[in-house]
């Protein structure tokens, strides 16, 4: 029996199959699996540029493999382009907009399966969202990484013109360059090409077994990618028939796969907030701690932008995500008996693929020779983030640093004091009011961490926030501090020139003020008027959760 025998089924459903027909429906397809067809297209974005190709690739697989596809689109929004401005805010809750359209979509017409295609930071885990709440049989197709800008014999990615604009203001490259850079930065169609949140979401899809192998590191633009869109919805055909649902598939030992994954590129903090939201729609006990507990067992042992060498089309070439899994697997850190849309096992994937990352690169290490011992994403607490915080600490060469706080009430004012050169080595950085609640949204900082990186300020500098950074950030960067300011937490005491300490090796986030001190600073503390009453920022500053359980808007009462 299919889900979309209530709209197909019986006398009564005459009127709906007669809406049915208008849209392509045949006397022979109304006993046919229903596929909707998430299409995250837009022009508005490279990352989604693409998408409308994969979909119509798909849709035909779909009607071969004995299917009947109806496409539908959700929204995207690109952080690369909102990114420093007011319109950022609406990133982290498009995340929610989309899983609730997805869901909408298909519950309203009784969907017997999902096909997500999409290709940014947030359509990912909005799709992924909607998967975990309706679970039926569903599939994620990856737009593609988009492939390096060059600029002589640089790799550029987007990062690179963030970046170069610190390099203007710190006179080390002059304007021909940066309008250089700016022109040649992104190629083609494409999501941003190192392991920044796109990329490291996909790779955590395939982890999960909802995504099918290699497709997670292709180009967007490679032929290989349309074929597997068009093999992903011959596979979620098979999926519906043998009933594999993807909460099936999203157990306690697939997250720790994702989080072993994730370590292992050296993936983007945002995907701690993600997969904390999937987990808890999936029903999966996962906590923030869950983070740093794998951590310290899986070792780095890919060389990828931001803070190494690689783009994303290069780990492609050297065995992508399926290679990665392998060496984890062989090294007791990965659950190999996790099972896959595909119907197999993950060490069944991974039966074929060599036990040692392929001579000749350096993309990807073996264990024996990490570029770090441990994962590069540290769970920080202490009296600054007694919920916890995430630290990005690949590529850190000093990783203790106590030093007077420079605060911030957003982030531009934190950009145009970088930019004014009005930060110095060993200060500590502290934007507020940025978080979930109190931005609201919980931007990405990539403009001031990358304009530090550009002034040459990354390894004597601390950045500390309640919102978030993004994929492409890295340096002594501590982001999703929670409590966040708005609703109280310590960072919202924290005054200009109070030391404060941010220790990555001993994961500690400490602001060095005596505790009647505090006290007296949080009875005079009092919650401020939000910045927006109505509209989806308004409803979502009501509804959202603390970014230590994901930053979901659809928790149920107490």
């Amino acid at each position: 029996m299919l889900r979309s025998d209530a709209i197909t089924k019986g006398l009564q459903r005459s009127p709906n199959r007669a809406m049915l027909r208008a849209v392509g429906f045949g006397d022979g397809d109304f006993g046919k699996p229903i596929i909707g067809i998430a299409n995250g297209y837009s022009t508005i974005t490279p990352c989604n540029i693409g998408l409308n190709d994969l979909a119509r690739r798909a849709e035909q697989a779909a009607h071969g493999a004995g299917a009947m596809p109806q496409m539908f689109g959700t929204i995207t929004v690109s952080d690369g382009i909102s990114m420093g401005t007011e319109g950022m805010k609406y990133s982290l809750v498009s995340r929610e907009v989309i899983a609730d359209s997805i869901e909408t979509a298909c519950n309203a017409q009784s969907m017997d399966g999902l096909l997500a295609i999409g290709g940014c930071d947030k359509n990912m885990p909005g799709a992924m969202l909607a998967m975990a709440r309706m679970n039926i049989p569903a599939i994620f197709v990856y737009g593609g990484t988009i492939k390096p800008g060059k600029l002589g014999p640089c790799d550029l990615t987007v990062v690179s013109a963030f970046e170069a604009v610190g390099q203007l203001s710190g006179g080390r490259i002059d304007e021909a360059e940066l309008l250089a850079i700016e022109k040649n930065a992104c190629p083609g169609a494409g999501s941003c090409g190192g392991m920044f949140t796109a990329n490291t979401m996909s790779s955590a899809f395939e982890a999960f077994g909802l995504s099918l192998p290699y497709s997670s590191t292709m180009a967007a633009e490679d032929p290989e990618k349309a074929e597997s869109a068009a093999r992903s919805a011959e596979v979620l055909v098979q999926a519906i028939g043998a009933g594999i649902r993807p909460r099936d598939l999203l157990t306690r030992e697939a997250f720790e796969n994702a989080i072993a994954v994730i370590m292992a590129v050296g993936g983007s903090t945002n995907s701690v907030l993600h997969l904390l939201a999937i987990a808890r729609t999936a029903g999966v006990p996962l906590t923030i701690d869950d983070f740093e507990t794998i951590r310290q067992k899986v070792p780095v042992i890919c060389d990828l932008k931001p803070s190494g060498r690689y783009v994303t089309v290069d780990l492609h070439r050297a065995g992508g995500i399926p290679q990665v899994m392998k060496l984890l697997l062989d090294g007791g850190l990965l659950h190999g008996d996790c099972r896959t849309i595909e119907g197999r096992t993950l060490a069944e994937v991974l039966a074929e693929v060599p036990s040692e990352p392929p001579a000749g690169q350096d993309v990807i290490r073996p264990l024996s020779n990490p570029l770090y011992a441990q994962g590069h994403l540290a769970i920080l607490r202490g009296n600054l983030a007694e919920e916890g915080s995430v630290a990005k600490i690949s590529g850190v060469k000093n990783p203790v640093i106590t030093g007077p706080a420079r605060v911030f009430e957003s982030e531009e004012d934190a950009l145009a004091a970088i930019l004014a050169k009005r930060i110095s080595a060993g200060d500590v950085v502290v934007i507020r009011y940025e978080g979930p609640v109190g931005g609201p949204g919980m931007r990405e900082m990539l403009a001031p961490t990358a304009a530090i990186i550009g002034e040459g300020l990354g390894d004597s500098v601390a950045l500390i926030t309640d919102g978030r950074f993004s994929g492409g950030t890295y340096g002594m960067v501590v982001g999703h501090v929670a409590p966040e300011a708005a609703v109280g937490g310590t960072i919202g005491l924290v005054q200009e020139g109070d030391s404060i300490t941010v220790d990555a090796k001993q994961r500690l986030l400490q602001l060095n003020v005596d505790a009647e001190e505090l006290a007296r600073r949080r009875s005079a503390w009092s919650k401020p008027a939000p910045r927006y009453r109505t509209g989806v920022l308004g409803k979502y500053a009501r509804l959202v959760s603390s970014s230590s359980l994901g930053a979901v808007t659809d928790l149920p009462p107490d």
